[in-house]
């Protein structure tokens, strides 16, 4: 749900076809534009196709609008989780990324809220900068956390085995050593507490019936 879904409205169209041929899908967005197509996701929710996550990164505004600018707003996202748990579509928290020293404090608050408005699992996964972004991360804390920025630095490097980057399967996400482990524990902790008992459903991948002429035909003659 990028800014300019509000006018090509392509995602719409997308869940149309998943719902025209009943195909199984998860959403991911931190926009709370995902309620404008609430009627849709209730519909494909009701026949058990579709799960939306909620990217939940800080309720701390000044924090959101320089790390996260022309997003929703953490209350606002918390806002979508609430309406579309109301509608019955099975909501997911992603908290994502955890930068150490920044957002990692929230932690507990971010699991809370989102429980509190009827999501119904909860994930994450740690800042890595692979790249060029490493760089460009840098210079954003030196411009914003001058205070903080080297120890956000070091505590970030710590997570992927002294490198900011990091491509390796199954540990980019979580980061590994002591404060990784550190995390992972506070995270299960918290997720428990306050999402005991709960889960998402599981998808039917049974009722799938794919177009009569193939791929083509998925968005009608229209497309041609």
């Amino acid at each position: 749900y990028q800014p300019v879904e509000r006018k090509e409205g392509l995602t719409r169209r997308l869940l149309e076809v998943l719902l025209r041929y009943r195909h199984p899908a998860g959403v991911i967005t931190k926009n709370a534009l995902v309620l404008r197509d609430l009627d849709l996701l209730a519909e494909l929710a009701s026949h058990r196709l579709v799960t939306v996550a909620i990217s939940l990164t800080t309720l701390n505004e000044e924090l959101r609008r320089r790390l996260e600018p022309r997003t929703s707003s953490g209350t606002n996202r918390l806002k979508a989780i609430e309406a579309l748990s109301r509608a019955g579509v099975p909501v997911f928290v992603m908290v994502a990324p955890i930068i150490p020293a920044l957002n990692e404090p929230e932690v507990p608050t971010l699991l809370k809220a989102a429980a509190d408005a009827g999501a119904l699992g909860a994930g994450y996964t740690v800042l890595r900068a692979n790249g060029a972004v490493g760089e460009v991360f840098g210079q954003w804390l030196q411009h914003h956390y001058p205070d903080r920025a080297a120890k956000i630095m070091a505590q970030v490097s710590h997570l992927h085995g002294g490198r900011m980057s990091d491509s390796v399967a199954g540990r980019r996400m979580k980061g590994e050593g002591a404060y990784a482990a550190n995390i992972a524990r506070m995270f299960t902790i918290m997720r428990r507490r306050y999402f005991d008992g709960r889960s998402l459903p599981e998808l039917d991948r049974t009722a799938f019936a794919p177009p009569p002429q193939g791929q083509l035909d998925l968005f009608g003659p229209s497309m041609g």
